[in-house]
């Protein structure tokens, strides 16, 4: 084997290995830990991934790949805390081991607003549906 065909089957294993690690399984009770992060303000009053209008005073997540409308339970590991967010958006993008972005409420209740970054495990409580969600002119979601 050539070594630069080497090289390019080792960074192909290497990047599909990363990738690997930042996954959940997708069924009840299923576990990652990584790191949270929290997005609030800036964002308020944008579209989410679902198609909602983000509301920065809701108990909701961005996470890569668990299905919108799942619940899952988020407790920061520094401190104990644990709070139930429903998956309404997707990210956190940029580094691999941030694996949910909070929104500000979930944070408040988390007490990690300071910290900004910190290290968390969650749980599947129940998965969504995975649909789109299209919230109506003037709803109250």
């Amino acid at each position: 084997m050539s070594r630069s065909l080497f090289l390019c089957v080792l960074v192909v294993l290497v990047v599909s290995l990363a990738g690997c690690a930042s996954h959940i399984s997708m069924h009840e009770g299923a576990t990652q830990k990584g790191l949270a992060t929290w997005y609030g303000p800036g964002s308020n009053g944008n579209l989410t991934a679902d198609g909602e209008i983000f509301n920065m005073n809701d108990l909701t997540a961005a996470h890569r790949h668990i299905p919108f409308g799942s619940i899952v339970r988020v407790t920061n590991l520094n401190n104990g805390r644990s709070v139930d967010v429903r998956i309404n958006d997707r990210g956190p993008w940029g580094y691999r081991s941030r694996i949910i972005d909070l929104s500000s409420a979930a944070a408040d209740v988390l007490q990690m607003k300071r910290d900004g970054v910190v290290p968390v495990e969650i749980e599947i409580i129940s998965l969504g549906d995975g649909h789109y969600h299209r919230q109506a002119e003037g709803s109250n979601l």
